[in-house]
């Protein structure tokens, strides 16, 4: 019981993904697949952003 808004909402976004039409950049998709970054600033921002987390992360075991 209580499944049918779950089940409805489901199958709305189903329907949006099946039939909705989409601008695909596929280009870009080539880009984030092969791994090409023409731009160095998305890494130095990535790092800052990791910096700020590593007190958080679990220390690595070494087996």
């Amino acid at each position: 019981m209580g499944r049918g808004r779950a089940k409805a909402k489901q199958t709305k976004v189903a329907r949006d993904l099946k039939y909705r039409t989409h601008e695909t950049d596929f280009g870009a998709l080539a880009r984030e697949l092969h791994g090409e970054d023409n731009t160095s600033t998305d890494q130095v921002e990535s790092d800052d952003y990791d910096d700020d987390w590593v007190d958080y992360a679990e220390p690595r075991r070494s087996d």
